[in-house]
């Protein structure tokens, strides 16, 4: 039995489904049973991870061999929120490391976290991905309280011998993706014409069916864990993309003409600073490239989907399996 925390979530949503697929028992955890869950025996409500009882959450975790937690605060602009800061400490960092407490306790062998590519800042030197061995820089509260909660999972597997896998991702896209990447997927469908032929970047992506066919590998390659301590890898897809790619990828899919035009990076830079957007415009610009070499070495794992593939799933509203 896999237990999925966020199961009804965007990421979750694609790793209930391709896990099925595969054949996987799976108990989906959820704040509160909706339309799409309340008549599906899979899915289980047991609220907030971080207040739930002890009785429910041993509950919720009976016969697990491994738990994906895909549960955390969303991602946001939140430094200078102090009330905001110290939930993300709650989500992120103490329920991850009560989760991972009763995992353990539960007899599971397996404990997979979902952190971010961002741990270690939040752009990389052309040419030169970043490695799971550089020095953490979280650029933000976000990426801190990732950080904070590997630190403290690495703790819990020392005192309990559990395997603690942290995955960590770049850019997800897929089925039901929001924030950045939906707008500008709207902006393409739409033809508005976007300032970015010129950009050079390299960005690493992920697909939502490249990561579950990747968690796929490692849940199923029980004992290549390291127990005790948590090992953390990137998963990325195959190829990184830059951003006048990304919106052709987009086009084609769309079958639109792409409306690229050059635009002079300092002043996309001095218009987002000036609308509020800089966070928005350096993605579209800065390089963020991750090396997965060491996870698809070790797990004998290659993604299956290409990013054209990835984005056609994405617009079709299906996940691929």
């Amino acid at each position: 039995m896999i237990v999925v925390t966020g199961a009804d979530g965007f990421l979750g949503s694609a790793v209930m489904a391709g896990l099925a697929a595969r054949g996987h028992a799976l108990r989906g955890l959820v704040r509160t049973l909706d339309a799409s869950t309340v008549a599906r025996p899979e899915y289980l409500a047991v609220g907030d991870l971080a207040r739930v009882g002890d009785e429910t959450l041993r509950n919720a975790l009976r016969g697990a061999s491994a738990v994906v937690h895909l549960a955390a605060q969303a991602h946001r602009p939140l430094d200078a929120d102090i009330e905001s800061a110290a939930a993300l400490r709650r989500v992120n960092v103490e329920a991850s490391e009560r989760l991972a407490s009763a995992t353990a306790a539960a007899g599971a062998r397996h404990f997979v976290f979902v952190s971010t590519v961002k741990v270690h800042g939040d752009r990389s030197l052309p040419g030169r991905p970043l490695r799971e061995s550089d020095p953490p820089h979280p650029p933000d509260e976000y990426a801190a309280s990732k950080w904070a909660a590997e630190r403290a999972l690495a703790i819990v597997a020392e005192r309990t011998a559990l395997c603690v896998t942290a995955l960590r991702l770049p850019l997800v896209y897929g089925p039901g993706v929001k924030a950045n990447f939906a707008a500008l997927a709207r902006a393409v469908a739409r033809g508005v014409p976007l300032p970015l032929a010129a950009v050079a970047n390299k960005r690493s992506v992920l697909g939502t069916g490249n990561f579950v066919s990747a968690l796929a590998a490692l849940l199923a390659s029980d004992g290549a864990g390291r127990h005790g301590q948590l090992t953390p890898y990137f998963v990325t897809d195959a190829e990184s993309v830059s951003t006048p790619d990304l919106v052709r990828a987009l086009s084609q899919a769309f079958r639109v003409a792409p409306r690229l035009f050059p635009f002079p990076a300092s002043a996309l830079r001095i218009a987002g600073a000036w609308l509020g957007k800089s966070e928005t415009v350096e993605r579209l610009l800065d390089t963020l490239e991750a090396d997965a070499t060491t996870f698809r070495t070790h797990y004998a794992w290659t993604p299956p989907y290409s990013l054209a593939q990835g984005v056609a799933a994405m617009l079709a509203d299906r996940p691929p399996l």
